[in-house]
């Protein structure tokens, strides 16, 4: 088989398994020694129950934490949209990647899940599982706790060697349609995938920092952006002041305030774009952007969850190192040469 033909075949039978009718165009293909494959650990003997492990331990964190669902996608597109899915973004540093201010918002609390994780696996199955399978099992496994489908997850990941801060280039929440287009483009997403992926914020929340020029400075006119539904605009601005005050920590707000604590997956973030009511800019100008997608989705619930299975399938594929390539962190916060238990 060529290069990459067996993550296409995955791809595909994915898409089957998932009652999709069809394959999207431009699937990216990892540079890879040998492919992503299903039952990766089992195939080798090296951890036949590593799903189960992992979805134990994200069950009864989820059961405690129900936001660790939003906090995952979070994590998983910080570690697949800077430099492919390495698990980088969990490595410590001072100039590490979840250092970056761009990645202030993670906590500390969602890197000790992974840790858990990893120490639980290190028991059972030591030194065979990277963290960066682990980060996409357990995003998997918390999205479907919130109602998101189960899908296959593709394994066989090894882990980066390095984590630079300066690598991290998301664009902002209130970049243009066509930057974010342009920027998941050149990380191997098509406009589908943006599209579907951003259906993630029916959950979670932001700090007001990223829409206070929404609701008080819409691109420099001194005023609040006019398409903003404006009850919504009313609550948002009770939550957020103008100016955070000095000695407090930025306020955040629920990005979907009908799903709130609630922390469910739904499709009501597509119906809220309908009606202006999306919180962070980048999230209204889908409406724009792809509207009979939106539109679809707003309608089709069952569509945006197989869909959504392909896309966050397609985008934890992104730029893998398999084979000999990286390595097996035996802690992934630390790369083994560094690791101050390893003498």
């Amino acid at each position: 088989m060529e290069r990459g033909g067996a993550l296409l075949f995955s791809l595909l039978a994915l898409a089957m398994s998932l009652h999709i009718g069809y394959l999207r165009a431009a699937v990216t293909l990892p540079p890879e020694d040998r492919p992503l494959t299903r039952h990766f650990y089992k195939k080798l003997n090296t951890c036949a129950n590593v799903e189960a492990f992992v979805k134990h331990q994200v069950t009864l964190f989820w059961n405690q934490d129900k936001s660790i669902t939003a906090k995952l996608f979070k994590l998983l597109y910080a570690d697949c949209m800077v430099n492919g899915c390495d698990g980088s973004i969990l490595l410590d540093g001072r100039y590490a990647e979840k250092n970056a201010p761009q990645n202030s918002g993670l906590g500390e609390r969602i890197f000790e899940i992974i840790d858990k994780i990893k120490t639980v696996l290190e028991i059972r199955c030591p030194g065979a599982v990277s963290c960066a399978d682990i980060l996409n099992l357990a995003a998997r496994d918390a999205a479907h706790l919130a109602g998101a489908p189960s899908y296959p997850v593709f394994l066989g990941r090894r882990d980066g060697l390095e984590s630079n801060a300066a690598w991290v280039d998301y664009p902002s929440p209130s970049s243009s349609w066509d930057t974010v287009v342009t920027y998941a483009n050149s990380k191997g997403l098509d406009e589908q995938d943006l599209v579907t992926l951003l259906g993630a914020h029916t959950m979670g929340r932001t700090h007001c920092q990223f829409i206070r020029d929404r609701l008080y400075n819409f691109k420099s006119t001194g005023k609040p952006d006019p398409r903003m539904k404006r009850s919504l605009l009313k609550d948002l601005r009770q939550q957020c002041p103008p100016n955070t005050q000095k000695g407090k920590e930025d306020p955040l707000v629920y990005l979907n305030p009908e799903n709130g604590p609630g922390y469910k997956f739904t499709n009501s973030y597509y119906k809220r774009v309908q009606s202006y009511q999306a919180v962070l800019g980048v999230d209204q100008q889908v409406l724009w952007g792809n509207y009979s997608l939106v539109d679809a989705y707003a309608k089709y619930f069952e569509q945006f969850r197989r869909e959504f299975a392909l896309s966050i399938s397609r985008m934890g594929g992104l730029r893998v190192l398999t084979g000999k390539k990286g390595e097996i962190r035996l802690n992934c916060r630390f790369t083994n040469g560094n690791n101050p238990s390893i003498k």
